[in-house]
């Protein structure tokens, strides 16, 4: 036998036993407890929809889930770490909007590659934000705000949670759909915003419909339209923008979950197996519904395409509205 051929037979011999091995990690999985990274602070909007998820999926699994939040950098502190752990399905990544805005956010800087340092395995969730003014300002429909502020340019201020975020984004989308120009002001976070929103020291907005509900039920805020392209049950007398003056407007928030790439594809169609499984639950689906958000599922090649459709359409938003990082 040739060196090259013995070469060839030895490799050959080593891609099947490391296939077999793999399958056989793949039908043992998972053998250990399951970290999920959420890139955000313990009782935010995704740490909700995450521990919901990661209770039941322990008891499918037969392996606790545990949650780690891991906050800041707009989420990006979270992601690194499981883009750096070992492909293995032992530590999973529930995140959301905030994934797609990184990448032109941070441009150049970010630790690494939104699309090829990861596995989508499957979009949970999603949620609508709502175009909200205070009562002292006289607009009671999109259009009328749209008029307004096309004849006050610059004069009419709206609320964000900060600068570059999903709140920040989905009013930077409207001023360039609905061709107006209004004065950003940026809060350290959605608590502070919402306090001077619901007071009138800022007129509109575009809160989470979980945050707005109360709110409106008081007469302290006055929904106009929500950012997803159909209605929403949590506001069902509340008109889509699109349908309320603003074609083409859809933006939803989104959540999912990602592994590192390279995970075994067994591994991911186990996870996602499960995931679909649970959220079919009745106490799982009521729970998330009853938190403002709705139930979505995907396949794992229709979230990766998804995202990277995500990124592009933020991206051009950013580069469009020169958003920099604080």
């Amino acid at each position: 036998m040739t060196s090259a051929n013995f070469w060839f037979r030895s490799l050959g011999a080593g891609l099947i036993a490391s296939g077999l091995a793999g399958a056989a990690d793949a039908q043992s999985y998972p053998a250990r407890p399951i970290r999920m990274v959420i890139p955000f602070s313990a009782g935010g909007a995704t740490d909700v929809p995450g521990r919901i998820i990661a209770q039941k999926l322990s008891g499918a699994l037969g392996q606790q889930v545990i949650i780690d939040n891991r906050p800041g950098a707009g989420g990006v502190i979270g992601s690194q770490i499981v883009a750096k752990a070992p492909p293995d399905g032992y530590t999973m990544l529930l995140t959301g909007t905030a994934f797609a805005l990184a990448p032109t956010i941070y441009h150049g800087k970010l630790p690494f590659d939104a699309v090829r340092d990861f596995a989508p395995v499957a979009q949970v969730a999603l949620t609508a934000n709502a175009l909200v003014v205070h009562p002292s300002l006289p607009p009671r429909s999109v259009k009328d705000l749209i008029a307004l502020a096309q004849s006050q340019p610059g004069k009419i201020d709206y609320a964000s949670s900060g600068t570059g975020g999903a709140q920040h984004l989905m009013a930077a989308l409207f001023l360039s759909l609905a061709r107006v120009n209004m004065t950003h002001v940026a809060y350290k976070g959605s608590g502070p915003a919402m306090a001077d929103l619901a007071g009138g020291h800022v007129k509109v907005g575009f809160p989470g419909v979980a945050i707005v509900i109360p709110h409106a039920r008081a007469g302290r805020l006055i929904p106009l339209g929500v950012t997803t392209a159909q209605r929403t049950p949590q506001l069902p007398d509340v008109p889509a923008l699109a349908e309320a003056g603003v074609p083409g407007y859809d933006a939803a928030v989104w959540y999912g979950v990602l592994l590192p790439a390279g995970t075994p594809r067994a591994v991911i169609e186990r996870l996602h197996g499960e995931l679909i499984k649970l959220l079919g639950f009745p106490d799982v689906r009521d729970g998330i519904v009853a938190a403002g958000y709705d139930i979505v599922t995907s396949r794992p090649e229709a979230f990766a395409a998804f995202l990277k459709a995500d990124i592009a359409k933020w991206g051009r938003v950013i580069r469009e509205a020169r958003i920099q990082p604080e």
